[in-house]
């Protein structure tokens, strides 16, 4: 793999597992160090630092909860100190609850925004602080942001559609310092919180998929490496969606 992200430092939140475990391989396959958070499970979180490491790049494991503002802030400081300052944010760390309005906990809707939003806000406004031009930030939201076709779902989709605020007015915000931001929107990709075989999947892929499959982690990393480097420095403010035609 082309080394067009050596001797950067980048911090992924939720990188343990599933698409944000697959960023932190890329990043790494593409020579930065990076760190990354969980919050949960640090014997899967030690094996995808090991994984790291063995590309020939520094990687450590920070446990955070995404919900915790200082612990979030932490973990970049944490990055800074350790990896010598940070170039490259990948807010991935994400939550999903589904629900219709009448039965909806506001337990569920508050963590579902500390999580997909304010943690987005609150380690951007850290990593920033540390940033020089040519830094990068790079969102995971959701293909949500723009259609949600089932019931129940209205707060996550609200979650997504918050990033896509956010990053076009800190474009202009960040723009004069050289940063740029902004969005990667999955549509159904392979995991083990939503696999690709059963009755559902097989729903997606007949009735809203052009193309007839979920896409992999792998094909969302790529499209952060591509927002992380150096081909993609006149991008910033966009969303850019990998959905498998899911909102064609």
């Amino acid at each position: 793999m082309s080394q067009t992200l050596k001797n950067k430092r980048a911090l992924v939140t939720g990188g343990s597992r599933g698409i944000g475990a697959a960023i932190v391989k890329r990043l790494a396959g593409a020579g930065a160090d990076v760190a990354f958070t969980y919050s949960s499970s640090p014997d899967q979180a030690n094996g995808t630092a090991g994984e790291a490491q063995a590309l020939g790049v520094r990687a450590i494991a920070i446990q955070a909860d995404s919900a915790d503002a200082e612990a979030t802030v932490a973990a970049v400081e944490r990055t800074v100190s350790e990896l010598g300052g940070i170039d490259i944010l990948v807010n991935n760390a994400g939550v999903l609850a589904l629900g219709p309005i009448d039965d909806f906990k506001l337990a569920d809707f508050d963590r579902t925004i500390a999580i997909n939003v304010r943690a987005v806000f609150v380690a951007t406004q850290a990593a920033v602080k540390h940033m020089k031009s040519g830094g990068r930030i790079i969102n995971i939201g959701s293909c949500n942001a723009e259609r949600m076709p089932f019931q129940g779902g209205a707060v996550y989709a609200m979650s997504k559609s918050a990033l896509q605020g956010l990053v076009q007015g800190l474009a202009r915000d960040l723009g004069a310092r050289g940063i740029t931001i902004n969005n990667v929107q999955p549509g159904p990709i392979n995991t083990q919180m939503n696999p690709d075989q059963g009755e559902f999947a097989e729903m997606l892929k007949k009735q809203f998929m052009a193309l007839p499959r979920y896409g992999t982690p792998e094909e969302v990393a790529a499209m952060v490496a591509y927002l992380a480097g150096p081909e993609a420095g006149y991008v910033t403010g966009a969303s850019l969606t990998i959905d498998g035609g899911f909102n064609a």
